[in-house]
């Protein structure tokens, strides 16, 4: 193979990827335009069967390892060179988008074939890695955790929620739960981490720049609040002596809101789930059971969003005559990335000669767990109106080839910057 030289230009195949994505986009469709892939559902297992053999084809090595992390390698002549991991996710939210995680990881598949056609022998090796559960349809990152070795107590709680309906996913996507922390990596066998993904948010979009090299990615904390009260009789109950749980959580909805918005301006909340028992138009409600994420690039300011919610759970539970449990889910500190990896990024931006600018990830990625695993890099391309999670997520043609060639060029630009034996 050529040693690496400017000189050997890869050229991408955008006709390629565009079969390459409506391809994919195609499993787990929806009539409105989106996409339902939830992890270890139906649909994710055809999506990864349909990657495993465009890795095949390829010519990759393809690998599952014990949390379902489904891979494609690209070795290096180098038998005891370190890894280039280069990675996304392919399960959706429900009826999401068509451009979320598939994007990265269709991008990095063109990425490595490219440098194949071009004969380039690079002095790492090269691997995609499709996370399990990026969503959180059972547990956030639960691949990109399990790799990093980063799964906690949560890991053994969840497989118990639901019936055991998580456990019973994992069998049936052929992974034993008592194998998942078999996963962890070895730091020292990987070089770095990069990511390819849609912004999900509106800045690159309204000040029309190409690329978002991301410095930071915002931490993020996720709680089960259940109010707990007395069902009885809707019509013969007198209104002073109801202990109405549904009523507790509707007004802790509001006020959290509202006091999220005036003390902590740059943090952000979502009251995304509620369940009320018994459920009936004529019983009390006797329990409300809400889920609540708040986010915060600030780790102090984070903390402080937490404490807040945490009191004002207790002081509405007390105005309403109710019980209130609170429990946190999940527990993520806001992420720094690597300063030798955005300076590649932005090398690649100068060479590629697209316009960029430096921001931070406002969602949750892979990229946040891998940062503090090893040196992680991630490249937004423009979220159309800043929607995602959505049928109508859309990333213009355009700007999704910038992206896998700007993604091209940052491995390419640490190729050139890799110790060679």
């Amino acid at each position: 193979m050529r040693a690496l030289s400017h000189k050997t230009k890869p050229q991408l195949n955008t006709e390629r990827l565009i079969i390459d994505f409506n391809q994919l986009a195609a499993i787990g469709a929806t009539i409105e335009g989106g996409v339902s892939r939830l992890a270890l559902s139906n649909e994710d297992l055809e999506a990864r069967a349909w990657l495993a053999e465009q890795f095949e084809q390829a010519g990759l090595v393809v690998h599952d390892d014990d949390a379902g992390n489904l891979s494609g390698i690209l070795r290096s002549e180098q038998p005891d060179a370190r890894t280039l991991i280069i990675g996304s996710h392919l399960d959706t939210v429900p009826n999401g988008g068509r451009y979320d995680g598939s994007v990265g990881i269709l991008g990095a598949l063109e990425c490595v074939r490219c440098i194949q056609e071009a004969k380039i022998e690079l002095p790492f090796h090269l691997e995609i890695i499709n996370f399990t559960d990026e969503e959180g349809c059972w547990q956030s990152l639960f691949g990109s955790r399990a790799l990093t070795g980063t799964l906690n107590k949560d890991y053994a709680l969840t497989l118990n929620d639901d019936v055991g309906q998580f456990r019973a996913a994992l069998f049936r996507a052929g992974i034993r739960p008592s194998d998942v922390p078999r996963a962890r990596r070895d730091p020292e066998t990987v070089l770095g981490y990069l990511e390819l993904h849609i912004e999900q948010s509106y800045h690159l979009d309204e000040k029309k720049i190409d690329i978002g090299v991301v410095t930071a990615i915002v931490g993020r904390s996720t709680y089960m609040i259940t109010f707990h009260g007395e069902a009885s009789h809707s019509g013969t109950t007198r209104t002073a002596d109801r202990r109405d749980a549904l009523l507790g959580a509707a007004n802790f909805i509001t006020e959290i809101h509202r006091t999220i918005r005036q003390r902590y301006p740059d943090g952000a909340v979502n009251c995304g789930n509620v369940t009320v028992e018994p459920g009936a138009f004529n019983i009390i409600p006797s329990q409300a059971c809400i889920t609540v994420e708040c986010r915060h690039s600030d780790r102090d300011m984070l903390d402080s969003m937490q404490n807040d919610l945490q009191a004002l759970a207790q002081t509405i539970s007390q105005q309403y005559g109710l019980e209130v449990e609170v429990n946190c889910r999940v527990q993520m500190p806001a992420a720094m990335l690597s300063g030798q990896m955005i300076l590649a990024a932005e090398e690649a931006c100068q060479r590629v000669g697209v316009s960029h600018m430096r921001l931070q990830g406002l969602a949750g990625h892979d990229a946040q767990i891998m940062s503090s695993f090893t040196p992680t890099g991630m490249i937004f391309i423009p979220s159309v109106n800043g929607i995602s999670h959505s049928p109508k997520e859309f990333t213009e043609w355009a700007d999704v080839v910038k992206g896998v060639r700007v993604l091209l060029e940052t491995i390419m630009v640490l190729a050139e910057n890799a110790p060679r034996d």
